[in-house]
């Protein structure tokens, strides 16, 4: 409970490789996940070619600690290898469709997300990174990631040189609610208000954290980011890769 709770992005690392030993141990850790129907639909590729680092750090901000920690990850997802069983057993692929999307994408999340928690639990840290997705062709000509593939978000690793704050979540009565979504007991008023006191938590967060001071608001920072397009590309970018023909 502590660990999870004390979940920081970590952009800054010291001089220290991360043992293959324990690196392994954490990718086994992070496979046991849930995923949906047994079909592990990810693959994780450990980027060490520095020209390839250097050209997705930039491409992804710049974020130059994608180039600068010890290790850095792209998580795929990955209908490949369920295509591959189909012609191992004779079978017709059904590509393409809009489930197996979620089914891939949410899978990667999942054993992203214990990847992550395993390597706290270890002492070290990182960061996501779904900055690689600014660019997403570029990113799968760098990797040769094929057709019924596509990267969802990079991960740097290593032993930390700072200790970011934790930044503040929603309260938990704005998140959770019962029997239907729209809740019982929470009024709009109260929801409000909430929300105004959620607002107010994290302006001081931000005008009190170590680096990249702010004057804003969760509600002003989202109003911002649902205001405009982000990534246009990206659906035509994923119809290219094979998902989301239906």
């Amino acid at each position: 409970m502590d660990l999870l709770s004390s979940h920081r992005s970590v952009r800054k690392f010291i001089d220290k490789p991360i043992e293959e030993s324990l690196f392994q141990t954490i990718v086994k850790a992070a496979q046991c996940a849930a995923t949906s129907s047994h079909v592990q639909a990810y693959t994780i590729i450990r980027v060490k070619d520095k020209e390839n680092r250097k050209q997705i750090a930039d491409l992804a901000g710049p974020q130059v600690w994608v180039e600068q920690a010890p290790i850095f990850l792209v998580f795929c997802a990955d209908l490949t290898r369920l295509e591959s069983a189909c012609h191992q057993h004779k079978l017709g692929a059904e590509t393409g469709w809009a489930e197996q999307f979620v089914v891939a994408t949410v899978d990667t999340a999942l054993v992203a997300q214990n990847l992550m928690v395993a390597a706290e639990s270890l002492g070290l840290g990182g960061v996501f990174i779904g900055g690689i997705r600014n660019d997403p062709e570029k990113v799968c000509e760098l990797l040769d990631i094929p057709e019924n593939a596509y990267p969802v978000f990079g991960m740097c690793l290593g032993y930390p040189d700072q200790t970011p704050g934790i930044k503040p979540r929603l309260p938990i009565d704005l998140v959770l609610r019962e029997d239907s979504f729209s809740g019982i007991g929470l009024e709009k008023k109260a929801s409000e208000k909430s929300l105004d006191a959620y607002d107010q938590t994290c302006r001081d967060y931000y005008l009190n954290r170590d680096s990249n001071l702010k004057d804003q608001t969760w509600s002003r920072q989202m109003a911002d980011f649902m205001g405009k397009v982000t990534r246009p590309h990206m659906k035509s970018f994923l119809e290219k890769k094979g998902f989301f023909l239906r």
